[in-house]
């Protein structure tokens, strides 16, 4: 039942979309010819005259569109006539095409405002994330840290802990010996090197057999990241290199030394060498908890080598109370700005390339985790999901591609500047190139979707 609802949700939406376009198109009085819900491609399932406007919906239900009655070919309509949209002025085709983007973002704030009103609260996007047990094997540092079950985590590396995900960041980001290290570092090591080794100052292979000291042991910088930054998993300000294989077999060989003081040289290695081995070990986990109302700072841990620190945690949202009906508008509005920042900066990974190919999701699997917030959380936790899935949708539909709304209102904005029409053969070239990209790339998210299913990825 619940994924139904979620189905009817979406949907709402594409109706929402080409209504918007559908109203300010009747608005400034053009002919409507035909409101269709999905694409026109395979099978018509319904089709019904209403008024003089045709409602159609195709068995591929991935979207829609309002066709105006010039896009047929066999259209009676004299050239000169005011109810064909190209004869409109620029300014209003860009209301038209802008109006389905805009539908969906009144849509968006509704979906969001109405459990504002009626749950009392909203969501803030921040949790409180507490420690449920303790797993490490019992010689990991986090047993002496002073870490208790129940103990909430504020922060880490002074970063702020308003999810699991920014934990886990931070965790992942500071296991030990994970081939990256820090030129500033590097330099430091070297220079601690050259003091206690004075007869080995230049950089050249260090003879077999030649006993080399090694400085004091000193931890990484620790990690610290940018709360949406680390929706990415890299750190605030990333300037590390990666080790050469040869480096990290000295590593290796060094770490295996059990912090011995010294290490006897094999005549492959320059002190440079030296330096960037011991640069690369383990990096500082510096942790506040909350205890009994009380802020209380932990003794240093340390990742092992595969990122974990061996806890078990719990989260729970923490949310913002709309009490007052101002209260519900000013907190709607913070839902969606702040969500609609983390869709862009989602839309910019993706865009180039940092989120995978694999990992991009559609139709199927928002109908599925919907389902299951729904069944699980509520109908208000699904509304929600909707209002964001609704600007997801506008910000796209926005994007400059032709076979999208963005795309046109591109041509239309050309227009104005040159004074004329981009040729109709251009556009229609482009935009068809477009479109069966766009319905590519649909094809490839569907089955990314189905494989995630199957595979239980999700």
């Amino acid at each position: 039942m619940s994924i139904i609802i979620m189905l009817l949700l979406l949907s709402l939406l594409i109706i929402v979309h080409e209504a918007g376009h559908f109203i300010a198109a009747k608005s400034f009085g053009i002919k409507v010819d035909k409101f269709g819900f999905g694409l026109p491609l395979g099978p018509t399932l319904f089709e019904k005259k209403v008024g003089d406007v045709t409602v159609l919906v195709h068995a591929l239900l991935l979207g829609g569109y309002v066709s105006f009655a010039e896009d047929d070919k066999d259209c009676n309509l004299p050239e000169d006539s005011p109810q064909r949209f190209m004869n409109k002025p620029v300014w209003q085709r860009l209301i038209i095409v802008s109006a389905g983007v805009i539908a969906n973002v009144i849509c968006a704030f509704f979906l969001v405002l109405l459990p504002a009103l009626a749950w009392h609260h909203l969501p803030s996007g921040a949790y409180d994330v507490t420690v449920s047990h303790i797993v490490a094997p019992k010689d990991a540092s986090v047993w002496n840290s002073g870490l208790r079950t129940g103990d909430r985590i504020v922060t880490v590396n002074n970063t702020k802990i308003t999810s699991t995900s920014v934990l886990l960041a931070i965790v992942q980001l500071s296991k030990g010996s994970d081939g990256l290290v820090d030129p500033d570092f590097v330099q430091s090591n070297l220079a601690r090197l050259k003091r206690l080794n004075p007869g080995l100052i230049k950089d050249e292979i260090i003879p077999p057999d030649v006993v080399i000291r090694l400085p004091e042991f000193l931890s990484e910088k620790p990690v610290s990241l940018d709360e949406h930054v680390a929706m990415g998993l890299k750190p605030y300000k990333d300037n590390q290199y990666k080790l050469s294989s040869k480096i990290t077999k000295l590593r290796d060989t060094i770490g295996n030394l059990q912090n011995s003081t010294y290490y006897v040289s094999n005549g492959h290695y320059t002190l440079n060498d030296v330096a960037e081995a011991i640069s690369d070990n383990v990096k500082p986990l510096n942790m506040v908890v909350e205890r009994d109302g009380k802020y209380i700072r932990l003794k240093t841990i340390y990742p092992a080598k595969s990122g974990a620190i061996g806890i078990q945690l719990d989260s729970k949202e923490q949310l913002k109370p709309t009490k007052s009906f101002f209260g519900a508008i000013s907190g709607s509005i913070r839902y969606l700005s702040e969500n609609t920042y983390l869709m862009v900066v989602g839309l910019k990974q993706a865009l180039t390339g940092e989120v995978p190919l694999k990992d991009l999701h559609g139709i199927v699997v928002i109908t599925k985790v919907g389902g299951d917030i729904i069944n699980n959380s509520g109908i208000f936790y699904g509304l929600l999901l909707t209002a964001i899935i609704s600007m997801d949708l506008a910000i796209v539909n926005f994007l400059p591609i032709p076979a999208l709304d963005g795309g046109q209102a591109l041509f239309l904005i050309l227009e104005k500047i040159r004074g004329k029409r981009v040729s109709d053969k251009i556009v229609e070239k482009v935009a068809t190139i477009s479109f069966f990209l766009l319905i590519g790339l649909m094809i490839f998210v569907i089955f990314n979707d189905i494989y995630a299913l199957v595979t239980q990825k999700l």
